[in-house]
């Protein structure tokens, strides 16, 4: 699954495959039962219920200290349904963050019109984009990452070099959960796919939004 070259307090990864990830988490299709049970009892990634639209994010480079991952279930709206349905994601928590030429983009479906892209672009000159406390929930991550001071395979529940001031961020590290923590990532080349996000704080320097007929995506 990873590449690594293994040296004092460090581990550089090669490419990374959240959806062969997953598996590891075991939030396989197989567990439905398991995820709606994880939905009544409230642990959701997000504080809140993520909508039907998938969105891309990538950037020239991320840079995060006090790093945690882990896998847990967000509850996501069926378009046009009213109703949601289990979402298995791959939770990446962050104390500070920097990203290099964030873009992020999202797209919508309007039927009969066609379709629209909604893009955002930031942190392009020498000021890059800063957020501090950031989760994001993820199905795909791929780059080339650098990680520092790594632990593989502990407990979830029993993480400690994350957001430490985030209580609904720390109720989904679930017990029992496979997780992975380090005191800092570096990704080149970034390009994931999000269900959420969300950052005490979010700096977007130089920010350009943009609406476009049809699709325009990131990546």
């Amino acid at each position: 699954m990873h590449t690594c070259d293994c040296q004092a307090h460090q581990v550089r990864y090669g490419r990374t495959r959240w959806r062969r990830f997953g598996i590891l988490f075991g939030l396989s299709a197989a567990t439905v039962g398991g995820l709606l049970t994880l939905m009544s009892n409230g642990a959701l990634a997000a504080s809140f219920s993520v909508s039907g639209q998938q969105f891309k994010v990538s950037a020239d480079k991320l840079e995060a200290n006090g790093f945690v991952q882990y896998g847990t279930v967000d509850a996501r709206t069926e378009p046009g349904a009213g109703s949601q349905r289990p979402e298995p994601v791959a939770v990446s928590a962050m104390k500070t963050a920097t990203l290099t030429n964030l873009c992020q983009s999202v797209i919508t479906d309007l039927g009969d019109f066609g379709s629209v892209t909604l893009k955002i672009n930031a942190g392009t000159g020498k000021d890059p984009v800063t957020a501090k406390n950031m989760v994001v929930d993820m199905t795909n991550l791929d780059g080339n990452a650098k990680f520092q001071d790594m632990e593989i395979g502990r407990d979830a529940a029993t993480l400690d070099k994350g957001p430490t001031n985030d209580p609904a961020e720390i109720a989904q590290r679930r017990e029992g959960f496979f997780s992975q923590q380090a005191d800092k990532v570096t990704i080149t080349n970034l390009k994931q796919v999000a269900w959420a996000t969300t950052a005490g704080e979010f700096n977007l320097t130089g920010l350009s939004l943009r609406l476009k007929w049809g699709k325009d995506e990131c990546f």
